[in-house]
């Protein structure tokens, strides 16, 4: 369905703690340096750590990054 001004096209965001943006497709995304990323698919996850191998589009790097923190931390807790 294309965009006219009498029926615009909703876009949802969904924003996750520690997590990427989930947002309906296809989209377009400008980087800082202008480059364009686009993707087809119906949902993406576009990365908010910066961590990903693939940014803008998120590979799920923030799940190992916070599961290291959680090990360390009951670490920490089981040799005070």
């Amino acid at each position: 369905m294309p965009n006219t001004p009498e029926r615009p096209r909703r876009v949802r965001v969904r924003v996750q703690r520690d997590g990427p943006l989930l947002i309906e497709g296809p989209v377009e995304v400008v980087d800082e340096s202008g480059r364009v990323s686009r993707a087809d698919r119906f949902l993406v996850a576009v990365c908010t750590c910066r961590r990903s191998r693939m940014y803008p589009w998120c590979d799920t790097s923030h799940r190992r990054h916070a599961r290291r923190r959680r090990e360390d931390q009951e670490g920490e807790e089981g040799t005070a």
